[in-house]
């Protein structure tokens, strides 16, 4: 099991890419199976750049991208349960691992915002 956030970022890319076969193939799965490829796949990608961030406020920045790429990818998971396009078993390891990687990365971004006003003083 990788420990390492940018190994869960990508392990979680990497499961919901072999999850997407068991999606309903039908228009609707279809659409949903590429909106959770791109999301998921981008958290972890955004992740790497905020890694390499040039400021502080670019690391933040990037950090709630990846945040609002983890709720967009949980998103897509749950509308494929409620519209019955998979089981609920076939995704809830899914759903767990993306809400907990969902609080680190939101931890994480309060914690770099009040290291910023640490910085520059009360705004």
């Amino acid at each position: 099991m990788p420990r390492d956030l940018s190994d869960r970022l990508e392990s979680f890319a990497a499961e919901v890419i072999k999850g997407v076969p068991r999606i309903n193939k039908s228009f609707a799965g279809r659409h949903i199976a590429g909106q959770l490829i791109r999301s998921s796949t981008s958290a972890g990608a955004n992740y790497e750049e905020a890694c390499g961030a040039e400021s502080r406020q670019d690391f933040i920045h990037k950090l709630q991208i990846v945040l609002k790429e983890l709720k967009e990818s949980l998103f897509w998971l749950r509308v494929t349960v409620k519209a019955n396009l998979v089981a609920v078993e076939a995704v809830q390891p899914l759903l767990k691992e993306g809400n907990e990687l969902a609080n680190i990365i939101g931890k994480s971004v309060v914690t770099a915002k009040r290291g910023k006003l640490k910085e520059g003083g009360v705004h």
